[in-house]
């Protein structure tokens, strides 16, 4: 099975667009979510990772119904690129599509951009976990590179203010042993610095001091657009990893 790094996870979402601008006639919304409902996310996700670990054990996974489970791992999808349409980001979000012409286009544009297998990772699925911390945080308001900041200082022993949810989690993390281990394996080289010192902080200064949510349109511009070339570029990289390794 090959990879596809262009496939839409919308498109094999039973219902996704379903009545998707009547329910919203501004920014559009489904009630159907790619990360449970895709099979094709899941399986590409199950392609990618079953694999050696950066601790010597190799990961297995399995699909059960919608979760990824490996021993006593249950594992789903997680979409890491974020519009901000939801909650707290309306107002800059309808402010900003006013600048752009046919707006609907643009969402509908960035929404099939945004579901390929480089927008999406894989954490451990419970009460209170990564998936569910990282949105409901006003600290990281859903945002991959600060995310990421915050599972950089649970491998470095720095608090974070998701460092409850990376310490429950900590088997988990524990597989890859260190930074550099959970970022080469889920080839996410393209979010921090050669070193892996560093993480690519697409807006602000990345130390949690500051409001996550974009406050100008220019700065929603800029994240946005900070999140598309991270998502090229990872795109690539597993299209690459894939073309080597999944023959």
């Amino acid at each position: 099975m090959s990879i596809d790094v262009n496939f839409d996870f919308t498109s094999d979402t039973p219902g996704y667009w379903d009545s998707f601008w009547e329910n919203d006639p501004v920014l559009g919304h489904s009630f159907k979510d790619p990360d449970g409902l895709s099979k094709k996310m899941h399986e590409y996700h199950r392609l990618l990772w079953s694999r050696e670990l950066p601790n010597g054990d190799i990961m297995n996974l399995r699909e059960e119904k919608k979760y990824l489970v490996w021993k006593n791992f249950y594992l789903s999808p997680d979409s890491i690129i974020v519009s901000f349409r939801n909650g707290r980001g309306r107002p800059l979000v309808e402010k900003a599509l006013t600048t752009i012409d046919n707006p609907r286009q643009y969402i509908e544009d960035y929404l099939h951009k945004s579901y390929t297998i480089g927008g999406s990772v894989v954490f451990p699925v419970h009460i209170n976990s990564m998936n569910q911390r990282r949105g409901c945080s006003v600290k990281i308001c859903d945002r991959w590179d600060l995310t990421l900041e915050c599972i950089r200082r649970h491998y470095a022993g720095e608090e974070s203010p998701l460092s409850k949810t990376t310490d429950a989690d900590r088997a988990f993390y524990d597989l890859f042993i260190d930074f550099k281990g959970f970022i080469d394996f889920f080839l996410l080289n393209d979010c921090v610095s050669s070193d892996y010192s560093k993480v690519d902080i697409w807006l602000g200064k990345g130390d949690f001091n500051e409001k996550a949510l974009p406050q100008t349109v220019e700065e929603y511009f800029t994240y946005i657009n900070c999140q598309l070339e991270f998502l090229k570029k990872r795109n690539e990289r597993i299209a690459k990893f894939a073309n080597e390794n999944l023959k």
